[in-house]
């Protein structure tokens, strides 16, 4: 059942005059001394491996020694202009310890290792193809969740940052079992916020291996928090099932939480909390999240069977009929804002009386 739920491989989308305009404006367009296709040309790679000798899906590439000289100093030129503002003073400090590919899945990425050989610490960062889709995915993660986002783009390359945590799938495995019954409870709490989060805000394909667990310890207890770390997957397909983590099967064990956890008042609770949240983000992004909207709106993001298949299914589940009237994915965007911000207005009238 699962497996019919992305219905096709989504194409790379280009950035548009518009959005270079918008990027530009908010400092996340960078001329990058190294792009995407210069990886592309290693001369050979071996399998990486877990800790218990499975095959990570990544292979780590290695590049002629003429060209490994000049790739290493402009990825750690990437690396200053990723954290800080691209002062080359701490490049002697920093060492390319791999170069990692992934053949699995869309994008593609290129996994960066840096290293501080001062004191060993190390971090990573992606280079991956740009796409419109990808860009406009983390730019709302970035406006509408709990969690800033830093990203630099241009026409042929995007760079995002590591986003830490436990991968979803490698947790509810390894993890999830050793959890106490009160953070079991805590983690099915944040699974339906999260699964409400994505939906609100349209970011697809959340299936275990694209969002990562994050724990946090808070004085006895520790708490669980869940990130995305995919965003290829941005208003694209046209089952609105494919926006709710809560379909796949891969969060099977999630959901099971949830159901053993949480009765229904308790889980509409959470569901009106994480709209009330998401509304907030919505007026506190001012101008920002308004402009990047309104240029959503112009764009082709999808196919035409696609968004007249969400557009009826999200009318159908809101009972809301302005979602009928859109002609883009950013139209739809802008419904789902309009909807949550009516829904929040409401609520707050009701808490006045």
């Amino acid at each position: 059942m699962e497996e019919k739920l992305i219905s096709q491989k989504k194409p790379f989308y280009p950035i548009s005059e518009a959005l270079t305009r918008f990027l530009k404006a908010y400092d996340r367009w960078i001329l990058t001394p190294i792009f995407y296709e210069d990886l592309l040309r290693f001369s050979g790679s071996i399998a990486v491996y877990d800790k218990n000798d499975q095959d990570s899906l990544w292979v780590r590439v290695y590049y002629t020694d003429t060209e490994r000289r000049e790739i290493d100093y402009n990825l750690k030129k990437i690396y200053t202009l990723l954290h800080s503002d691209g002062n080359e003073s701490g490049i002697s400090y920093l060492n390319v310890d791999a170069i990692d590919y992934c053949t699995f899945g869309n994008s593609k990425p290129f996994r960066i290792k840096i290293r501080n050989i001062l004191n060993d610490n190390f971090t990573y960062y992606y280079i991956k193809k740009t796409d419109a889709s990808r860009v406009y995915g983390l730019e709302l993660e970035h406006m509408l969740s709990p969690y800033n986002l830093n990203f630099l783009v241009n026409d042929s390359t995007l760079i995002e940052e590591h986003i830490a945590g436990i991968p979803g799938d490698l947790f509810i495995k390894d993890f999830l079992p050793q959890c106490t019954d009160g953070e079991k409870a805590q983690i099915a709490k944040e699974f339906v916020k999260f699964n409400e989060r994505s939906m609100i805000r349209l970011l697809g394909d959340m299936r275990a291996y694209n969002y990562v667990v994050v724990p946090t310890h808070d004085f006895d207890q520790v708490v669980y928090k869940i990130r995305p770390i995919d965003f290829d997957q941005q208003s694209f397909e046209g089952k609105l099932s494919v926006y709710r983590p809560q379909f796949f099967k891969e969060n099977k064990a999630l959901m099971d939480l949830v159901r053993s956890k949480l009765n229904h008042d308790s889980i509409n609770q959470y569901k009106v909390e994480e709209r009330s949240i998401v509304s907030r983000r919505i007026i506190s992004s001012g101008n920002r999240l308004k402009k990047l909207i309104e240029i959503m709106q112009t764009e082709i993001l999808t196919t035409s069977a696609n968004l007249e298949r969400l557009k009826g299914e999200i009318s159908k589940f809101t009972k809301d009929k302005d979602f009928m009237e859109s002609k883009s994915m950013g139209d739809i965007m802008h419904a789902s804002m309009r909807f949550v911000r009516n829904h929040y207005e409401k609520v707050d009238m009701h808490n006045l009386f």
